[in-house]
């Protein structure tokens, strides 16, 4: 009887001890690691514990197709992403999403030839490749390119790899798609085999997405003629498992409320600081240097000492935006989350290749405000695939049109500008309850930085940060008019209006976390970091230049002049400095007037300002117009090798300029118009001509 009795003591401190693990699962064992735990050490380099090796990866994740993506702003990124979601449920393709700095190139030449890739590139700046293709681009294009089995580009080292491509740019840059077609270039010469035409989409046209739509379908028909596959009614499948966790509140130390990584959660933000790891940064000043009522521009003093952040003259800060709360609410409405808005949620790939693109446990509140471009633009495909999910049959019946009929999504949606949650409040008025909040993070890009072009010198003021920004709104005519207001100059305006005493500051009827998660933001603090730019004064300060920035424009250019006044006030020789500058009018929104007479007097005759006002008379005056009165000075300031910086509004007025001075130096000259255009790529390609431009 005592054997007995042993017995079933020991069975049942088993059976308590298995209860036990098995409720403190997730708790005190068997924790998954936090791949945020240490973002910021790992930004420029492999991922602890993960390989370098794709083929390795591909193996072990028992994947056949792969796409590669090249992505500033997450655009790319976010097209990768779809490519290899369709791969999956049309086609039945086992894929992959890769970052191409995540891996190594060398054992390409090692690519079985039943397996995909696909590139999708972004070119960036004056075709220049993404941050993150920058080592990928410079092996694959390079004179010499060495692979694991030694083969040089004679022997076709890539023969075994079938490839497909698709680039995102801008038709008002010099150097229109210049990394997909180069990359493309590279890749044939090197033996692979391209089973479709590479894509282009068009943002400078507006046009990226129906570019991307009409290349991929036969592409896809060309893919599966290529490797036998069968296409199959396509049902959403779930990248990302979402679980309510009734463990936890928002109030617990564990749980993100927008923290972008461990150490900023647990109060231990450290360096260094980049576009993983931002510095939450004080704001020292804030004014508004318009002075028109209804029109907005910021100048602030962002203070970035004891951060070890550097930046030289002409780099640019990145501002990590909080959305707006109206539009947070609207999202949360719509998808009737309201109610549950902080339940804490766990996020898992349910794929071990896939990322979860914020660190988690967090909030659906939390996600939505800190991480998800909610108010960006919406494509047909995200609306088509939503209709399987709409609150009754009319709704879905619209959905499905709006995904099939482009000019109609035209009409209704791209020409209002419409978010996500705005195309399903006028969709249907009942909520769209249907909707996992799975495909609402896997189909909405994430929240990104948005950079602006400094506009103080580092010499002059090393630790700190100046940044000029217009407070961006367009306003939508229509039936139902719709005003669109730029997320991140708007989280700015609030942040200047607390700053100046406003206790609930509201730009523009919209309201801000402005001290950020658990208050980590409190006493007018923003996240930051500085990507560095080639967009720089010559090192030598006696050589000449000429600047272009109408708006806005010309905030890299107070740095510039900032910094050659300071070099003349300290006795250095100063090369003749000349600024066209434009606005509407000088007594609404002329920038920095004070400044221009202040650097004058301490830099004298070397420095010469040209303004243009467009809106002061009836004719209205451009900075292009400006310089081709000054066509004279222009021309000999070039021949003397000044060089010459643009900044400001890609689309019209960088190539006006351009053009231009084209026509400048051919009249000057004596030379035909076409040898004039020709000797501007000429500064082009020897940095004597430099632009920094956005659409």
């Amino acid at each position: 009887m005592a054997q007995l009795d042993t017995l079933d003591l020991i069975v049942l401190v088993a059976l308590l001890i298995g209860t036990a693990a098995y409720f403190t699962k997730g708790t005190y064992w068997g924790i998954p690691k936090d791949p945020y735990a240490a973002s910021f050490a790992h930004a420029n380099g492999s991922k602890a514990g993960k390989t370098r090796n794709i083929l390795e990866k591909m193996e072990e994740s028992e994947k056949n197709a792969v796409v590669f993506y090249g992505s500033q702003t997450g655009t790319a990124e976010d097209y990768a992403s779809r490519l290899a979601k369709e791969g999956s449920s049309r086609f039945g393709l086992k894929t992959m999403v890769a970052d191409l700095e995540d891996y190594d190139y060398e054992n390409l030449d090692t690519f079985p030839d039943d397996k995909l890739a696909i590139f999708v590139l972004a070119t960036y700046g004056e075709g220049e490749p993404t941050d993150n293709a920058v080592d990928f681009y410079e092996f694959i294009t390079g004179e010499e390119v060495s692979f694991s089995g030694g083969g040089g580009t004679d022997s076709r080292p890539l023969s075994s790899l079938k490839f497909v491509a698709f680039g995102l740019g801008n038709n008002t840059y010099e150097h229109y798609q210049a990394l997909v077609r180069r990359v493309d270039a590279a890749l044939i010469k090197l033996g692979a085999e391209r089973i479709s035409a590479a894509g282009e989409g068009d943002d400078g046209a507006g046009t990226m997405e129906e570019d991307f739509l009409a290349w991929k379908e036969p592409m896809w028909a060309e893919l599966a003629a290529k490797m036998n596959l069968e296409e199959r009614e396509a049902v959403y499948e779930p990248v990302f498992g979402i679980t309510e966790r009734e463990d936890l509140s928002a109030d617990t130390n564990e749980v993100y409320l927008g923290e972008p990584n461990k150490s900023h959660l647990e109060g231990t933000s450290k360096g260094p600081y980049n576009s993983h790891n931002p510095y939450i940064a004080p704001i020292v000043e804030s004014r508004e240097v318009f002075t028109v009522k209804g029109r907005n521009c910021l100048h602030m003093e962002i203070d970035v000492s004891g951060s070890n952040l550097t930046y030289q003259t002409g780099d640019h800060i990145a501002v990590w935006p909080t959305n707006a709360g109206k539009e947070v609410d609207r999202f949360l409405n719509t998808l009737g989350l309201s109610d549950r808005r902080h339940k804490v949620i766990s996020v898992k790939g349910l794929d071990s290749t896939a990322r979860v693109p914020f660190p988690t446990p967090t909030s659906y509140d939390a996600a939505v405000r800190y991480h998800m471009e909610i108010c960006g633009p919406v494509s047909r495909q995200f609306v088509a695939s939503l209709a399987a999910f709409a609150p009754d049959e009319a709704s879905k019946h619209e959905m499905t049109r709006l995904g099939e009929d482009k000019d109609y999504f035209r009409e209704k949606i791209s020409n209002q500008y419409l978010n996500i949650a705005q195309v399903l409040e006028r969709v249907s008025d009942s909520k769209w309850t249907n909707v996992p909040f799975s495909i609402m993070i896997e189909s909405i890009q994430k929240l990104q930085p948005r950079y602006y072009s400094i506009s103080s010198s580092s010499l002059v003021q090393k630790t700190k940060i100046s940044i000029t920004a217009v407070v961006e709104e367009i306003r939508v005519p229509g039936s139902k008019p719709n005003i669109v207001k730029g997320v991140t100059t708007n989280y700015l305006l609030a942040l200047k209006q607390k700053q100046h005493g406003e206790p609930d500051p509201d730009p523009h009827g919209l309201t801000y976390a402005i001290t950020g998660p658990r208050n980590k933001y409190d006493g007018c603090h923003v996240p930051v970091h500085v990507r560095h730019s080639n967009f720089k004064l010559p090192s030598d300060p006696s050589k000449p230049i000429i600047m272009v920035g109408p708006g806005s424009g010309v905030a890299p250019f107070r740095g510039f002049i900032q910094e050659r006044a300071a070099q003349a006030k300290a006795g250095e020789k100063v090369g003749k400095t000349i600024l066209f500058y434009g606005c509407r009018k000088p007594s609404e929104d002329f920038l920095y007037k004070d400044e221009w007479e202040m650097f004058k007097q301490e830099m004298g005759d070397s420095f010469e300002l040209f303004t243009a006002f467009s809106r002061e008379t009836e004719q209205k005056v451009y900075v292009q117009q400006r310089l081709s009165e000054q066509a004279a000075l222009v021309d000999e300031l070039l021949q003397q090798k000044a060089n010459f910086y643009v900044c400001g509004d890609a689309s019209n007025m960088a190539r006006e300029v351009s053009i231009m001075l084209g026509q400048i130096i051919s009249s000057r000259r004596g030379l035909s118009v076409e040898k004039g255009e020709e000797l501007v790529k000429s500064m082009r390609s020897s940095n004597q001509y430099q632009e920094d431009v956005w659409s």
